[in-house]
């Protein structure tokens, strides 16, 4: 993807999430244009304390597909996982996400003074596009287990690749996606959103290689 497009610079970023019981984190590195931003997150249950730290440049932090390294805070490594691809219009130009579900985070988080061993269920996303100058979406991923006792994890999100159909909402089942109908989140303030069960079949349009065009929306998983 070229720095610019249609007068709009590339953005783009790297998330990652682990979401344990004793111990839930986040990094990411985004970049608009030439600018940089990072940060991270760890919480400590035992301790009942957040820490984290935001900075105008990713120096002495790497997060990636695979690994998630912050000098002297987070060693990670992060694998398997199944991806689902998204390609959607936004506005004349177009942006592009990919979510890696049912992943593994291991590794280590020094926060605090205390070592915590991490080894628990995370969500990656990737993405990049040209996204308007004014771009606002409410998202919730996260990961746990069924009543039956089944792996679950979601990508959940109103704003952005939100299509009726092809969109990134997706509920991971014992590693398996299901892409789900459209979702609702609460008002100012609410933690909560509703949703309608996975259904059976997941959707595998393949991806174009370039702008999808007004109108069109491309999801592929694998």
């Amino acid at each position: 993807m070229p720095a610019w497009r249609g007068g709009r610079p590339l953005k783009r970023w790297t998330w990652v999430g682990a979401f344990g019981r004793d111990v839930m984190l986040c990094a990411a590195v985004v970049r608009i244009g030439p600018a940089t931003a990072a940060w991270w997150a760890v919480w400590d249950r035992a301790a009942g304390r957040l820490f984290e730290r935001s900075a105008r440049s990713a120096r002495g932090i790497e997060v990636t597909v695979g690994r998630v390294r912050v000098a002297g805070v987070l060693d990670l490594e992060v694998r398997g996982g199944r991806a689902v691809e998204v390609v959607s219009p936004h506005g004349r130009q177009y942006a592009w996400t990919r979510k890696h579900g049912g992943a593994r985070v291991r590794g280590t988080a020094t926060a605090g003074g205390r070592e915590l061993a991490v080894d628990a269920p995370g969500l990656v996303d990737e993405s990049a596009g040209y996204h308007a100058r004014h771009t606002a979406w409410r998202w919730s991923a996260g990961a746990g287990v069924t009543e039956s006792g089944r792996p679950v994890a979601w990508n959940l999100v109103a704003g952005l690749h939100d299509a009726p159909q092809a969109s990134e909402r997706t509920v991971w089942v014992a590693g398996e996606p299901h892409e789900i109908g459209p979702v609702r989140f609460g008002g100012r303030g609410a933690r909560t959103c509703s949703w309608s069960a996975p259904t059976t079949s997941s959707r595998s349009a393949r991806s174009p290689a370039g702008c999808p065009g007004p109108g069109g929306c491309a999801r592929a998983s694998g």
